[in-house]
């Protein structure tokens, strides 16, 4: 078995989950955790000295993502990676070519949004829908409060839509430090990751918590849209023992998700369906539906739309044919009833 410093690894995010999966490594492998990725080449730490490596496309499991624990032996001049840890947590989204890993073994989940013109429940909601699904503590962080407009109406209208049990706070990333507001989700041994647009402050905030120097982007004039300053996603150290993955901004993410794990980021939707007069009701015009007039209307149309997103996902290739196949007999009847009430 490998021989390993719990302590010292630990502070890089090493939990007991891992040990018995080092079971069978050898003396010659090094155990450590990825912190960036670029091409083949990959980045790891085992606590002590960050290092080089190489790893090989045909590996079992894919390649290695930001946040990933890997055993790694040194020959032909370089460390290469022989296996990748299963992880505890795996934080993903749905592209066309099917299932895409952004980082692992997360804990908790800063989802960044400017209190500007950069605001929008719906992009949080869905932020939190997917984070979930995956495994991942949700926490609402609004940037730019000392620039934004309305700033308590906004804060109050989350709190509206978005259940109790996600905390949200506000903050300027600049001036953020191990023992301010973020302090209960960085202890020793926890790994956090930034989500959200450009420019709202993530390489801020990772600057500020972890003292690196990455570099920082302002918005563009008119918009407030940020400009792309992380390219790619890194893991950096903070002084208190908490790791922080930094990434950039998503223009696109389906949820990775079934109806079920959708569900727990919409449970008040869910408990009031309960009392709908059908059981397959969608909310929208049935006759005794339990949902419709308590919910925000914006909530429950956002709630609508992730749900057509994962049903979607969750077709066959034959079941999308065959919707497809439906539709056109609907449209083809609809318009053959146009002409007969035309007397065409």
């Amino acid at each position: 078995m490998i021989d390993f410093d719990f302590p010292t690894l630990h502070g890089i995010g090493f939990k007991q989950h891992f040990v018995t999966q080092c079971a069978d490594a050898s003396p010659q492998q090094r155990l450590a955790r990825v912190t960036s990725v670029q091409r083949d080449w990959l980045t790891l730490d085992d606590g002590r000295d960050a290092f080089p490596a190489r790893s090989a496309r045909f590996l079992g499991g894919g390649q290695p993502v930001v946040g990933d624990w890997v055993l790694a032996t040194h020959g032909l001049g370089d460390w290469w990676i022989d296996a990748t840890l299963e992880a505890f947590t795996q934080l993903s989204r749905r592209t066309p070519s099917g299932r895409q890993v952004l980082a692992s073994n997360v804990d908790t989940a800063l989802l960044l949004m400017g209190l500007d013109k950069d605001f929008n429940p719906r992009r949080m909601e869905r932020y939190i829908a997917i984070v979930r699904a995956c495994g991942v503590a949700p926490v609402m962080v609004l940037t730019k409060p000392d620039i934004g407009s309305a700033v308590e109406e906004r804060i109050a209208q989350l709190r509206q839509r978005i259940p109790m049990d996600v905390p949200l706070l506000q903050l300027i990333p600049s001036e953020q430090r191990d023992d301010g507001a973020l302090a209960p989700w960085l202890g020793a041994g926890q790994t956090l990751v930034l989500l959200g647009s450009s420019g709202v402050g993530k390489s801020t905030l990772t600057n500020a918590l972890a003292g690196t120097a990455q570099a920082t982007g302002g918005t563009r004039h008119g918009d407030d849209r940020g400009r792309h300053t992380t390219t790619a996603r890194s893991l950096h150290r903070c002084p208190g023992g908490a790791c922080i993955i930094d990434t950039p901004g998503l223009r696109a993410w389906q949820p990775d998700a079934d109806e079920d794990e959708l569900e727990l980021s919409f449970k008040d939707i869910a408990a009031l369906a309960e009392g709908c007069q059908f059981r397959d009701c969608s909310h929208e015009s049935e006759p005794g539906c339990a949902v419709r007039e308590v919910v925000d209307a914006d909530r429950l149309q956002n709630y609508r739309k992730l749900l057509r997103e994962v049903r979607r996902a969750e077709q066959t290739a034959l079941d999308r044919i065959a919707e497809r196949g439906k539709w056109k007999v609907l449209m083809k009847a609809a318009k053959q009833r146009g002409r007969g009430k035309r007397g065409g």
